[in-house]
């Protein structure tokens, strides 16, 4: 099997050479990360610069190309570019901290898996909920375990999976849940920059609570949680309405 591993962390980050440790047990793995923190760079892809790519060699474990650019600009070239062979799977992670609730639409981590879905791709995105002390390594077993349950996926196919608070304990058995759209209680702590400025830290608390059992809620209580996405944002549903309103033929 042939696995690209990426991340929106950064190539230097702990959780990816966690789970690339563990993905080499599932065949041969080639990692393109970015070479910097790109979190919260949703699905932004490089269009008007050219993309700088450095090989990086990671503490003797793996040598991999370092992109200037955002996870889905990792994957892209990846895929066009750097591997003569197709990738039969992308792993997106470990990423540090969740990706649940709308959060899932921020994040560079979910759009690496997402953009593999463009492509054909089955992907899975991984992540684990922050904390003071991340045990990475843990997580990676678990992933991987989650990894082996989920196969085969088929092309296009994208998983958002998390991993909850590991100095809880052992993790509660995974739970297949969809994704939150409440959101989180939010708000902006302004401050003041010198003598003219005022500046805005983004701060949040808890989830939203919502009728039925989401990721955000399941992953609090402990379990692992598996949300399948999907590439189609169309709401087909209301599409057939407004066809039927507009007296257009359903398709």
């Amino acid at each position: 099997m042939h696995i690209l591993l990426t991340n929106d962390d950064g190539i230097f980050a702990p959780g990816l050479a966690a789970i690339y440790r563990q993905l080499c047990h599932l065949g041969d793995v080639v990692v393109v990360a970015p070479t910097d923190s790109q979190s919260g760079a949703s699905h932004s892809v490089t269009f008007f610069e050219p993309l700088g790519c450095t090989k990086v060699e990671i503490e003797g474990l793996f040598t991999g190309f370092g992109v200037h650019g955002s996870p889905a600009d990792c994957v892209k070239l990846a895929v066009m570019q750097l591997h003569e062979k197709p990738f039969d799977l992308v792993v997106a992670g470990i990423n540090n901290g969740a990706n649940v609730g709308i959060n899932v639409y921020y994040s560079g981590t979910v759009a690496a898996a997402m953009e593999a879905a463009f492509l054909g791709i089955p992907s899975v995105a991984l992540s684990l909920a922050a904390e003071r002390e991340m045990d990475f390594d843990r997580a990676a077993k678990h992933g991987l375990a989650v990894l082996k349950q989920l196969a085969p996926l088929e092309p296009g196919d994208v998983i958002n999976v998390n991993i909850p608070r590991l100095s809880r304990g052992k993790p509660k058995k995974p739970r297949v849940v969809p994704q939150a759209t409440g959101g989180f209680e939010e708000y902006y702590i302004p401050q003041q920059d010198g003598a003219s400025e005022t500046v805005f830290q983004l701060a949040g608390g808890a989830f939203r609570p919502e009728a039925i059992a989401t990721d955000t809620s399941t992953l609090s209580e402990g379990h692992i949680t598996i949300t399948p996405l999907r590439a189609d944002m169309t709401d087909h549903e209301k599409a057939a309405a407004l066809q039927a309103r507009l007296g257009q033929k359903q398709s």
